[in-house]
């Protein structure tokens, strides 16, 4: 049985990651902070599966106790402060779990078993003000945010242990991929939450930035799978994660909105609160080497993407009314 430590396991990669590799026969060790509010809703089904300990990437010493306790074959480290708006209010912080943070579970990695196998994960956010259409992994990084600037740190920490230390050490350049359990403040769940309370009478209107921002958006559970498979490989190297299309925000709020039959031209306010201080304006990238090397391929495609997720914001709205109306029966 192999072992692995996923760090950000109550994230939603983090949470089809452990599914993943529960499936797979693995013992699953997860990294979580202490604090006095856990939230655990996106791992409570298989919570009774999966070992947690407690640690944080600004603590050494945590991620040196946690290797210990887990001895983990793979390393997953998905942790990260890692909404890009929030990037401009808290640089610092970002700077410190997200670009600190790998070079920390790195070093632990070196001191405690440098035979453990460490993937990293990075964005395309760190090509920013892109180079070149598609972005590939030879595309030059071009961070427009600090969350950015963090990840590329990050990922040229792991290019070093790998070279300096003959770590298996990879990065997988993953692009947007959202799902049902991606977080309310991601501008696609975002969207389709505000459908799904529209439908219900909840709410009136949606306030969006740039309408016009183009992402290459794919589903998270196709993408943990690549993370796996980059581990597998006999040699390690960093791979782009992507489907290979690209759509504007407007296509998103458009795609969500027909689904239930409304219009969203109605609904959708533009609002300068929600523009970046510097806009990515065009993100997508060129998946070829991962489906040449690996064989990885997404399953999952756009439309069918947001409608899933949709669905699940109309049943968990529909659920939230009917128990609010059991309880004042």
């Amino acid at each position: 049985m192999k072992t692995a430590l996923i760090t950000g396991i109550t994230g939603q990669d983090g949470s089809y990651l452990a599914e993943f590799l529960l499936e797979k026969g693995y013992r699953v060790f997860g990294l979580v902070r202490r604090s006095s509010t856990l939230n655990f809703e996106r791992i409570r089904h298989i919570q009774d599966q999966i070992e947690l300990i407690s640690g944080d990437l600004t603590d050494q010493n945590s991620l040196l106790y946690a290797l210990q306790q887990a001895n983990p074959d793979e390393v997953y480290n998905l942790a990260a402060q890692s909404f890009v708006q929030t990037s401009w209010n808290q640089p610092v912080l970002t700077g410190d779990v997200t670009a600190l943070g790998v070079t920390r579970m790195l070093e632990a990695i070196r001191v405690f078993n440098s035979k453990t196998r460490f993937y990293q994960a990075s964005s395309s956010e760190m090509f920013g003000k892109v180079q070149a259409v598609p972005q590939k992994e030879d595309t030059p990084l071009y961070p427009r945010s600090p969350y950015g600037v963090a990840k590329v740190y990050g990922h040229w920490a792991t290019i070093n242990y790998r070279e300096s230390y003959d770590i298996f050490a990879v990065s997988g350049i993953l692009f947007n991929h959202e799902s049902p359990r991606r977080g309310l403040e991601f501008v696609t769940r975002k969207v389709t939450d505000a459908v799904a309370r529209i439908k219900a009478g909840l709410s009136k209107e949606l306030r969006l930035g740039n309408l016009d921002a183009q992402r290459d958006w794919g589903f998270a559970g196709d993408y943990v799978r690549a993370m796996w498979m980059m581990l597998q490989q006999d040699t390690p190297d960093d791979y782009v994660v992507a489907t290979g299309e690209t759509h504007s925000v407007r296509d998103l709020v458009e795609t969500a909105f027909s689904y239930v039959d409304l219009d969203w031209r109605e609904y959708v306010i533009q609002d300068e609160r929600f523009m970046r201080p510097a806009e990515v304006d065009l993100l997508v990238g060129d998946p070829g080497k991962a489906k040449q090397e690996m064989g990885w391929e997404p399953e999952v495609g756009f439309a069918e993407l947001i409608h899933m997720m949709v669905d699940a914001d109309v049943a968990r709205h529909e659920q939230t009314r009917r128990y609010a109306e059991l309880s004042a029966v």
